[in-house]
């Protein structure tokens, strides 16, 4: 390989913490080989021709300095054993060989299936994710993960690069192995977290990522932009972050200078006052963001080209391009000092790192995408931010650089269906904070049903970013499009900044727990086959589970639907609360104004109220919803934080504990705990109480309530107003809260008005669900009419949905 000759080091800020050095206690090592026992569960696997071994931090893994746990060992003259608790490791001593380097997982996980000879791949892998959709109409190939159906993945590191004592990287000598074996059988949470440790934990994004996105690729004067903004403000949808593609620098250039597609000078023509443009989104609660392409380095006709060239010791009178060099750590410096910090000072909130220009620099390994990651990431934290960024993933280890750019999108179903299982699998390589083209970038074409549907997608998914490409026809301002559509849209971006709350507690064990917001069905019930058989199906959080439409509506049932597995226990679906059986395979049909997101029984979400919503932003709210599904006793804290660079250490903080005990019928909201000057002194709640029948009395402790019951929506509705940060209060229903029944009768008669259907057959189905007959019965005399196969199977669903 090519070894570095920079003896520059970069900037403190730019270094990682790590702490490289495993504990001598776990080490067996030999002549030309070492074993590192990481975990019971986690061996690093090294083999050194020149019996040399790498004790540097890398790309991938920072942290070996691990509490070392209980293991054994048997050495023998021509053999070496190591047993832990999960793993049994048998060697022959030799060069690393198929036949002379085995681990079995052990616990029973897949009878025979679960040892793993050296080389092997590895069957049944559940995939990790890619480094791009760009291009790619409908599904891609994935990386592997770190986990298996069979209970092991390998992690090969023997080709990442190695940071030397100054903080920069340096190849490693050639011929070793560095491998690292995952063997957590199909304890896929504990997997992860144990990745985490020795890669570093996914940071805190900042809270105004998770509002809504507004991102085109397009031309955009100040004025224009601006409008755009005033109208998603007059139509009350709110924003959190604007973003502007390239054209804001300029682009017409003399080709002398290159092709303009890179660029730091703004183009005045388009905004002529960019600080003062800056400040206008500022005051209206917006974040922004810059696309930038780096490749092109710094031309002479950029206005930071005098400095950057004089800052690197080269005349700026000769008037040659500072060529783009990742691998040097003093370009490095020039590159964030002299030409993103002024913009940064000046109103940039972060960057939009479009980097397209493939993966080779002169340093052989050192793909430029990481460096761009790495050393944006870690400078975004100055002046007391927290850190972020927005690129393309960049292998292993990329979690610790949020947010994942995934790509120029194609318009089409086939892209949509993809992505719900591309964001979920990607947790399998600890990549939990994906952003994707919402309603795609380009080529495909205009459908309002795609459109509704990924912004739907967008709403429950890490990021919800709308974008198109610059062709006419494409943007995705919801009143572009047919009035069905865009009321949905609205109310859907709508409800994603009452989400935030949630939201934002999501992405605190996110950084916390190693929790991905998003993760397979598979995580929770790792022994149920069906988990692994809806790859569209994920969970969303900590109380909710989706399964996205991804499909067109049937002309005559005006619905589509998804192939869902419920699994045991009570789901209650969050927009209508239909409640369903658990512990069975169901197909939910839904009109374009839902999508299956289904509650756990106990679940307590916490929203912002609907009235305070539509403002952009994301500040704490003054007004709280408490929605809860009872059928269960659950719990939930609510953490909020001052926002900080320190937003992720307790002190920063502030936590609401609420806990709904299923047999007294009591919701507990706990006095705040923390840091309560980064909350509202005073806080109003709403609780809804969802499908419940109307109890006979309730009363509320510590606080004056006024109660409602929606018979037609079976929710008991409290308001507590005016709750200091540092009281809490209590509800108690008499006798409990017992929970109703679905009104099958009233949503069949709702579904059949919307149906293309004759009337006589409509009234024939009708007819027989209003009979009072068994749901069994019921369906089985549908079954012998004849009927469409999607009308039968979303009677089906409502019928059977808490049928015994």
């Amino acid at each position: 390989m090519t070894e570095t000759t920079h003896t520059a080091s970069l900037p403190a800020h730019l270094r990682l913490e790590t702490s490289p050095g495993a504990r001598p206690a776990a080490v067996v090592q030999g002549p030309n080989y070492r074993f590192t026992v990481l975990t019971s569960q986690l061996l690093r696997l090294e083999y050194s021709p020149d019996g040399e071994f790498e004790d540097r931090p890398s790309q991938v893994v920072l942290h070996r300095d691990l509490e070392v746990p209980e293991f054994r060992v048997f050495d023998k003259p021509e053999a070496l054993e190591i047993i832990t608790e999960h793993v049994h490791l048998v060697y022959d001593k030799r060069e690393f060989a198929p036949h002379g380097l085995s681990v079995k997982v052990l616990g029973n996980v897949s009878n025979y299936h679960s040892v793993w000879h050296y080389g092997e791949v590895g069957e049944k892998n559940l995939g990790g994710t890619a480094r791009t959709l760009d291009g790619v109409d409908g599904a891609c190939e994935l990386e592997p993960g770190l986990m298996s159906r069979y209970g092991f993945a390998v992690l090969d590191d023997s080709e990442t690069l190695v940071f030397d004592d100054a903080g920069w990287l340096d190849a490693r000598p050639q011929g070793r192995t560095d491998l690292y074996f995952f063997g957590y059988g199909r304890d896929y949470r504990r997997c992860l977290r144990d990745f985490y440790r020795v890669s570093g934990s996914t940071p805190l994004v900042p809270r105004f990522a998770l509002g809504n996105w507004w991102s085109r690729y397009h031309r955009y004067t100040e004025d224009e932009y601006r409008g755009v903004i005033e109208r998603f403000a007059a139509e009350r949808i709110p924003l959190s972050v604007a973003v502007l593609d390239m054209d804001w620098h300029l682009t017409d250039i003399d080709p002398a200078h290159g092709s303009g597609w890179t660029g730091y000078t703004w183009n005045r023509e388009l905004f002529p006052d960019p600080e003062r443009f800056a400040r206008w989104l500022h005051d209206r609660g917006l974040a922004l963001t810059l696309n930038v392409h780096p490749a092109d380095g710094i031309a002479a006709h950029e206005e930071v080209y005098a400095k950057t060239a004089e800052a690197l010791g080269l005349d700026p009178e000769a008037g040659d391009a500072v060529a783009f060099d990742p691998t040097d750590p003093e370009f490095l410096r020039a590159y964030l000092e002299e030409v993103h910090h002024p913009l940064e000072d000046a109103g940039v909130d972060f960057w939009w790192l479009d980097w397209q220009s493939g993966p080779y620099s002169r340093i052989e390994g050192l793909d430029p995408l990481w460096v761009l990651n790495h050393v944006h990431f870690l400078d975004s934290a100055r002046n007391g931010r927290l850190p972020l960024t927005f690129s393309r993933y960049a292998g292993p280890g990329s979690h610790r650089y949020p947010i994942g750019f995934s790509g120029d999108t194609i318009v089409t179903w086939e892209s949509l269906a993809f992505q719900p299982y591309f964001t979920s699998t990607a947790s399998n390589i600890g990549y939990g904070w994906w952003s994707h083209d919402i309603g795609g970038h380009m080529w495909g074409y205009k459908d309002d049903d795609l459109a509704t549907r990924w912004v739907q997608l967008g709403v429950f998914s890490p990021i919800n970013r709308l974008h198109s490409s610059s062709l006419p026809f494409t943007g995705k301002e919801p009143w572009k499009f047919r009035a069905d559509a865009e009321a949905v849209m609205g109310e859907f971006l709508r409800l994603r900044h009452r989400l935030v709350p949630y939201l934002h507690t999501m992405n605190h064990r996110s950084a916390s727990e190693g929790r991905p917001i998003v993760e397979p069905m598979y995580y929770e019930y790792p022994e149920v086959d069906e988990a692994y058989e809806v790859p569209n199906q994920y969970l969303f959080g900590s109380e909710l589970m989706v399964a996205p439409i991804v499909s067109p509506r049937t002309r005559a049932l005006n619905r589509a639907s998804a192939d869902a597995w419920l699994p045991p226990g009570q789901w209650t679906d969050f927009f209508t609360g239909t409640r369903y059986r658990g512990g069975r395979r169901a197909r939910l049909y839904r009109p374009l104004d839902s999508i299956p997101v289904l509650a756990k029984a106990g679940s307590i979400v916490p929203l912002v109220v609907q009235k305070e919503a539509p403002g952009n932003g994301v500040a704490a709210p003054g007004r709280l919803e408490l929605r809860v599904f009872p059928g269960a006793s659950g719990e939930f804290t609510l953490v909020e934080d001052d926002g900080g660079a320190s937003a992720g250490e307790r002190g920063h903080q502030v936590r609401t504990r609420f806990e709904f005990d299923e047999d007294a019928g009591e919701l507990r909201v706990r006095p705040c705990e923390g840091a309560v000057d980064a909350v509202p002194t005073l806080r109003s709640y709403e609780v809804a109480f969802v499908g419940v029948k109307e109890p006979a009395a309730l009363r509320a402790v510590s606080a004056e309530a006024s109660v409602s019951y929606d018979h037609s929506a079976a929710t008991l509705r409290v308001r507590v107003d005016d709750v200091a940060a540092r009281t809490g209060f209590t509800l108690i229903a008499e006798g409990g809260l017992a929970l109703a029944s679905n009104r099958t009768v009233d949503a069949v008669e709702r579904l059949l008005e919307d149906v293309h259907a004759k009337f006589t057959v409509k009234g024939d189905i009708f007819a027989r669900v209003a009979s009072g007959e068994s749901p069994a019965a019921v369906v089985a005399a549908l079954a012998g009419m004849d009927l469409d196969g999607d009308l039968f199977g979303a009677l089906v669903e409502l019928i059977l949905a808490d049928a015994e």
